[in-house]
Protein backbone atom coordinates (compact mmCIF):
# COMPACT_ATOMS: atom_id res chain seq x y z
CA UNK A 1 0.00 0.00 0.00
CA UNK A 2 1.58 2.88 -1.00
CA UNK A 3 0.18 6.62 1.10
CA UNK A 4 0.91 10.27 0.52
CA UNK A 5 1.64 11.97 3.76
CA UNK A 6 0.75 13.36 5.76
CA UNK A 7 -2.52 11.19 6.64
CA UNK A 8 -5.78 12.61 7.89
CA UNK A 9 -6.50 10.87 11.28
CA UNK A 10 -8.93 8.46 9.93
CA UNK A 11 -6.11 7.37 7.21
CA UNK A 12 -3.87 6.73 9.52
CA UNK A 13 -6.46 4.47 11.47
CA UNK A 14 -7.32 2.66 8.60
CA UNK A 15 -3.61 2.40 7.43
CA UNK A 16 -2.52 1.09 11.33
CA UNK A 17 -5.63 -1.87 10.48
CA UNK A 18 -3.88 -2.96 7.26
CA UNK A 19 -0.41 -2.77 8.82
CA UNK A 20 -0.93 -3.85 12.32
CA UNK A 21 0.11 -7.92 11.62
CA UNK A 22 3.65 -6.48 9.91
CA UNK A 23 4.40 -3.88 12.42
CA UNK A 24 3.85 -6.79 15.16
CA UNK A 25 6.39 -8.83 13.30
CA UNK A 26 8.42 -6.42 13.03
CA UNK A 27 8.41 -6.04 16.81
CA UNK A 28 8.85 -9.59 17.45
CA UNK A 29 11.78 -10.38 15.09
CA UNK A 30 13.31 -7.08 16.57
CA UNK A 31 12.69 -7.72 20.41
CA UNK A 32 14.56 -11.79 19.29
CA UNK A 33 17.21 -10.15 17.77
CA UNK A 34 18.13 -8.24 21.06
CA UNK A 35 17.50 -10.91 22.98
CA UNK A 36 20.29 -12.71 21.38
CA UNK A 37 22.41 -9.61 21.65
CA UNK A 38 21.84 -9.42 24.93
CA UNK A 39 23.06 -13.15 25.50
CA UNK A 40 26.25 -12.87 24.15
CA UNK A 41 26.64 -9.51 26.36
CA UNK A 42 25.61 -11.77 29.10
CA UNK A 43 23.04 -9.17 30.01
CA UNK A 44 20.53 -10.50 32.57
CA UNK A 45 17.11 -8.69 31.30
CA UNK A 46 13.63 -9.72 30.07
CA UNK A 47 12.80 -8.54 26.71
CA UNK A 48 8.93 -8.28 25.29
CA UNK A 49 7.87 -7.22 22.66
CA UNK A 50 4.29 -5.60 21.28
CA UNK A 51 1.86 -3.67 18.53
CA UNK A 52 0.12 -1.00 19.67
CA UNK A 53 -3.36 -2.26 19.75
CA UNK A 54 -5.44 -0.84 17.15
CA UNK A 55 -8.00 0.97 19.58
CA UNK A 56 -4.87 2.17 21.60
CA UNK A 57 -4.13 3.78 18.46
CA UNK A 58 -7.10 5.19 17.71
CA UNK A 59 -7.65 6.70 20.78
CA UNK A 60 -4.64 7.75 20.88
CA UNK A 61 -4.97 9.53 17.10
CA UNK A 62 -7.98 11.14 17.74
CA UNK A 63 -7.28 12.50 21.24
CA UNK A 64 -3.88 13.71 20.69
CA UNK A 65 -4.79 15.98 17.59
CA UNK A 66 -1.87 15.39 15.58
CA UNK A 67 -1.52 17.07 12.36
CA UNK A 68 0.58 14.17 11.31
CA UNK A 69 -0.73 10.92 13.48
CA UNK A 70 0.92 8.07 11.32
CA UNK A 71 4.21 9.74 11.95
CA UNK A 72 3.95 11.43 14.70
CA UNK A 73 2.74 8.22 16.88
CA UNK A 74 5.97 6.51 17.27
CA UNK A 75 5.31 3.74 19.75
CA UNK A 76 3.18 1.73 16.55
CA UNK A 77 5.90 -1.04 17.37
CA UNK A 78 6.95 -1.37 21.12
CA UNK A 79 9.89 -2.72 23.06
CA UNK A 80 10.26 -3.15 26.67
CA UNK A 81 13.57 -4.10 28.06
CA UNK A 82 13.32 -4.92 32.00
CA UNK A 83 17.05 -5.49 33.90
CA UNK A 84 17.07 -6.54 37.39
CA UNK A 85 18.59 -3.19 39.08
CA UNK A 86 19.54 0.41 37.86
CA UNK A 87 23.37 0.46 36.69
CA UNK A 88 22.41 -2.58 34.15
CA UNK A 89 20.23 0.68 32.45
CA UNK A 90 23.66 1.57 31.35
CA UNK A 91 24.56 -1.54 29.97
CA UNK A 92 21.02 -1.86 28.23
CA UNK A 93 21.34 1.40 26.43
CA UNK A 94 24.77 0.58 24.98
CA UNK A 95 23.49 -2.80 23.98
CA UNK A 96 20.87 -1.11 21.86
CA UNK A 97 23.34 1.62 20.69
CA UNK A 98 25.95 -0.71 19.36
CA UNK A 99 24.03 -3.30 18.05
CA UNK A 100 20.38 -1.23 16.25
CA UNK A 101 20.24 1.66 13.98
CA UNK A 102 19.25 4.89 16.53
CA UNK A 103 17.06 7.41 15.50
CA UNK A 104 16.78 9.33 19.04
CA UNK A 105 17.37 9.04 22.70
CA UNK A 106 15.28 10.04 25.10
CA UNK A 107 16.90 10.04 28.44
CA UNK A 108 14.96 12.02 31.47
CA UNK A 109 17.38 10.37 34.26
CA UNK A 110 19.43 13.69 34.79
CA UNK A 111 17.16 16.41 33.97
CA UNK A 112 16.42 18.97 36.35
CA UNK A 113 13.86 19.07 38.30
CA UNK A 114 12.61 15.20 37.79
CA UNK A 115 12.59 14.57 41.14
CA UNK A 116 9.41 16.36 42.01
CA UNK A 117 7.58 14.64 38.95
CA UNK A 118 5.03 11.59 39.85
CA UNK A 119 7.23 9.16 37.64
CA UNK A 120 10.38 7.45 37.37
CA UNK A 121 12.94 9.04 34.94
CA UNK A 122 11.91 8.33 31.27
CA UNK A 123 14.44 5.91 28.74
CA UNK A 124 13.41 5.42 25.10
CA UNK A 125 15.02 4.64 22.44
CA UNK A 126 13.77 5.15 19.23
CA UNK A 127 15.05 2.79 16.43
CA UNK A 128 15.04 0.99 13.16
CA UNK A 129 13.24 -2.56 12.73
CA UNK A 130 15.21 -5.58 12.55
CA UNK A 131 13.23 -6.22 9.30
CA UNK A 132 13.93 -6.36 5.87
CA UNK A 133 10.41 -5.26 4.87
CA UNK A 134 9.33 -1.66 4.60
CA UNK A 135 6.51 0.53 6.16
CA UNK A 136 4.05 2.19 3.67
CA UNK A 137 6.28 5.40 3.12
CA UNK A 138 8.89 2.89 1.45
CA UNK A 139 11.18 3.06 4.78
CA UNK A 140 12.12 0.87 7.53
CA UNK A 141 10.01 0.36 10.50
CA UNK A 142 10.39 1.61 13.77
CA UNK A 143 10.29 -0.06 17.68
CA UNK A 144 10.21 2.38 20.44
CA UNK A 145 12.43 0.92 23.15
CA UNK A 146 11.36 1.46 26.55
CA UNK A 147 14.49 0.40 29.27
CA UNK A 148 13.21 -0.34 32.55
CA UNK A 149 14.76 -1.74 35.69
CA UNK A 150 12.41 -4.27 37.01
CA UNK A 151 11.16 -2.07 40.61
CA UNK A 152 10.29 1.43 37.63
CA UNK A 153 8.18 -1.53 35.52
CA UNK A 154 6.01 -2.67 38.44
CA UNK A 155 6.00 1.08 39.92
CA UNK A 156 4.95 1.99 36.26
CA UNK A 157 1.82 -0.57 35.90
CA UNK A 158 0.73 0.02 39.03
CA UNK A 159 0.79 3.50 38.82
CA UNK A 160 -0.67 3.05 35.47
CA UNK A 161 -4.07 2.00 36.91
CA UNK A 162 -3.66 5.21 39.52
CA UNK A 163 -3.62 7.89 37.68
CA UNK A 164 -3.74 7.47 33.96
CA UNK A 165 -3.86 10.19 32.69
CA UNK A 166 -5.11 12.99 34.86
CA UNK A 167 -5.04 16.70 33.76
CA UNK A 168 -2.35 17.26 35.49
CA UNK A 169 -0.64 15.70 39.21
CA UNK A 170 -2.51 18.74 40.59
CA UNK A 171 -5.95 16.92 40.07
CA UNK A 172 -4.67 13.91 42.69
CA UNK A 173 -5.63 13.94 46.07
CA UNK A 174 -2.93 14.73 48.40
CA UNK A 175 -2.92 11.51 50.14
CA UNK A 176 -2.41 9.73 47.13
CA UNK A 177 0.44 11.78 45.96
CA UNK A 178 2.01 11.05 49.01
CA UNK A 179 1.74 7.63 48.57
CA UNK A 180 3.12 7.75 45.34
CA UNK A 181 5.97 10.02 46.45
CA UNK A 182 6.87 7.06 49.03
CA UNK A 183 6.52 4.72 46.29
CA UNK A 184 9.40 6.33 44.25
CA UNK A 185 11.70 6.45 46.85
CA UNK A 186 11.10 2.87 47.85
CA UNK A 187 11.77 2.00 43.75
CA UNK A 188 15.17 3.68 44.12
CA UNK A 189 15.55 1.91 47.70
CA UNK A 190 15.06 -1.38 46.04
CA UNK A 191 17.06 -1.01 42.87
CA UNK A 192 19.80 0.00 45.28
CA UNK A 193 19.61 -3.13 48.02
CA UNK A 194 18.86 -5.37 44.88
CA UNK A 195 22.69 -4.47 43.03
CA UNK A 196 24.23 -4.51 46.56
CA UNK A 197 23.26 -8.37 46.96
CA UNK A 198 24.27 -9.00 44.12
CA UNK A 199 27.43 -7.98 44.14
CA UNK A 200 27.60 -9.72 47.48
CA UNK A 201 26.72 -12.75 46.37
CA UNK A 202 29.43 -12.65 43.20
CA UNK A 203 31.89 -12.43 45.82
CA UNK A 204 30.80 -14.72 47.77
CA UNK A 205 32.36 -18.50 46.29
CA UNK A 206 30.00 -20.68 47.65
CA UNK A 207 27.37 -19.00 45.47
CA UNK A 208 29.23 -17.45 42.24
CA UNK A 209 29.78 -20.52 40.83
CA UNK A 210 26.43 -22.36 40.44
CA UNK A 211 25.03 -19.06 40.37
CA UNK A 212 26.35 -17.71 37.52
CA UNK A 213 26.07 -20.79 35.53
CA UNK A 214 22.35 -20.57 35.83
CA UNK A 215 22.54 -16.82 35.01
CA UNK A 216 24.18 -17.51 31.82
CA UNK A 217 21.84 -20.42 30.77
CA UNK A 218 18.97 -18.63 31.61
CA UNK A 219 19.95 -15.58 29.46
CA UNK A 220 20.07 -18.18 26.57
CA UNK A 221 17.26 -19.96 27.08
CA UNK A 222 15.11 -17.07 27.30
CA UNK A 223 16.29 -16.57 23.32
CA UNK A 224 14.67 -19.79 22.71
CA UNK A 225 11.40 -19.93 24.80
CA UNK A 226 9.13 -17.47 27.14
CA UNK A 227 7.84 -20.13 29.21
CA UNK A 228 8.29 -20.49 33.22
CA UNK A 229 10.23 -22.92 34.43
CA UNK A 230 11.10 -24.33 38.19
CA UNK A 231 13.59 -22.63 39.54
CA UNK A 232 14.55 -24.72 42.35
CA UNK A 233 14.55 -27.91 40.02
CA UNK A 234 17.00 -25.83 37.76
CA UNK A 235 19.62 -24.73 41.50
CA UNK A 236 19.16 -28.43 41.79
CA UNK A 237 20.40 -29.56 38.77
CA UNK A 238 23.19 -25.94 38.38
CA UNK A 239 24.41 -27.82 41.73
CA UNK A 240 25.66 -31.28 39.96
CA UNK A 241 26.38 -29.33 36.35
CA UNK A 242 29.36 -26.99 37.83
CA UNK A 243 31.68 -29.90 38.59
CA UNK A 244 30.56 -31.36 35.25
CA UNK A 245 31.50 -27.81 33.52
CA UNK A 246 34.89 -27.07 35.31
CA UNK A 247 36.36 -23.86 36.43
CA UNK A 248 36.35 -22.65 32.99
CA UNK A 249 36.35 -18.82 32.89
CA UNK A 250 35.43 -18.93 29.37
CA UNK A 251 32.74 -21.59 29.23
CA UNK A 252 30.10 -18.38 29.31
CA UNK A 253 31.46 -17.50 25.85
CA UNK A 254 31.50 -21.04 24.28
CA UNK A 255 27.95 -21.75 25.66
CA UNK A 256 26.97 -18.52 23.76
CA UNK A 257 28.38 -20.11 20.82
CA UNK A 258 26.87 -23.39 21.31
CA UNK A 259 23.63 -22.05 20.85
CA UNK A 260 24.36 -20.02 18.28
CA UNK A 261 26.00 -22.73 16.08
CA UNK A 262 23.09 -25.24 17.13
CA UNK A 263 19.82 -22.95 17.19
CA UNK A 264 18.04 -24.76 14.89
CA UNK A 265 18.79 -28.61 16.61
CA UNK A 266 17.65 -26.92 19.95
CA UNK A 267 14.71 -24.62 18.77
CA UNK A 268 13.35 -28.55 17.21
CA UNK A 269 14.53 -30.01 20.44
CA UNK A 270 12.21 -27.59 22.16
CA UNK A 271 8.98 -27.99 19.57
CA UNK A 272 9.26 -31.71 19.99
CA UNK A 273 9.76 -32.38 23.96
CA UNK A 274 9.82 -28.74 25.61
CA UNK A 275 6.83 -27.12 27.65
CA UNK A 276 4.71 -27.05 25.27
CA UNK A 277 5.33 -30.15 23.25
CA UNK A 278 2.69 -33.66 23.68
CA UNK A 279 5.95 -35.55 25.56
CA UNK A 280 5.61 -33.04 28.28
CA UNK A 281 1.87 -32.01 28.18
CA UNK A 282 0.71 -35.16 27.78
CA UNK A 283 3.44 -37.79 29.38
CA UNK A 284 5.48 -35.71 31.66
CA UNK A 285 8.49 -36.73 29.83
CA UNK A 286 11.74 -35.04 29.27
CA UNK A 287 11.36 -32.93 32.13
CA UNK A 288 14.82 -30.74 32.03
CA UNK A 289 14.06 -29.99 28.60
CA UNK A 290 11.65 -27.52 29.87
CA UNK A 291 14.48 -25.95 31.56
CA UNK A 292 17.28 -23.61 30.97
CA UNK A 293 19.90 -25.59 32.53
CA UNK A 294 19.07 -28.30 29.61
CA UNK A 295 21.64 -25.83 27.36
CA UNK A 296 24.42 -26.79 29.78
CA UNK A 297 23.51 -30.40 29.47
CA UNK A 298 23.42 -30.94 25.50
CA UNK A 299 26.41 -28.61 25.61
CA UNK A 300 28.39 -31.72 27.79
CA UNK A 301 26.61 -34.42 26.21
CA UNK A 302 28.09 -32.90 22.96
CA UNK A 303 31.67 -32.02 24.01
CA UNK A 304 32.24 -33.79 27.33
CA UNK A 305 29.32 -36.34 27.78
CA UNK A 306 31.95 -38.74 30.31
CA UNK A 307 32.52 -35.70 32.62
CA UNK A 308 28.55 -34.74 32.83
CA UNK A 309 28.11 -38.77 33.38
CA UNK A 310 30.41 -39.13 36.41
CA UNK A 311 29.20 -35.99 38.11
CA UNK A 312 25.26 -36.81 37.48
CA UNK A 313 25.45 -40.30 38.99
CA UNK A 314 25.08 -40.57 42.65
CA UNK A 315 23.37 -36.99 42.64
CA UNK A 316 20.17 -36.71 40.48
CA UNK A 317 18.19 -39.44 38.58
CA UNK A 318 19.38 -41.42 36.22
CA UNK A 319 16.25 -41.19 33.87
CA UNK A 320 16.54 -37.60 33.60
CA UNK A 321 19.74 -37.42 31.79
CA UNK A 322 18.58 -40.61 30.02
CA UNK A 323 16.13 -38.59 28.18
CA UNK A 324 18.04 -35.47 27.41
CA UNK A 325 20.32 -38.12 25.23
CA UNK A 326 17.94 -39.36 23.68
CA UNK A 327 16.82 -35.78 22.71
CA UNK A 328 20.25 -35.08 21.61
CA UNK A 329 20.56 -38.02 20.02
CA UNK A 330 23.41 -39.47 22.24
CA UNK A 331 23.76 -43.14 22.50
CA UNK A 332 23.95 -43.94 26.43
Amino acid sequence: MVVAMPLTVHEACQCYRQEWPAIDKAAELTAAYIRRRAARRHLSCQVSARAKAISSFIKKAYHKQYADPWNEITDKAGIRIVVPYSSLLYEALDLIDSSCTVIRVEDDRKKPGFEERLEYPRLHVQIQARWEEMDPDGVPYECEVQIRTEAEDLWARMSHSLMYKPGSTADIPPDVRRSLYRLIALVELYDSEVERGVKALAQNPDFSHSNDLLAEAERIYQTFSSHPYDRQLSEDVADVLVDAVGDDPTYADRLVEFAEEHRGRIERAYEQYGPSSEQFLQYGRYLLASQPESLIIFERLANARHDLQASWEGNLEDRLLIDMARIWRVRW
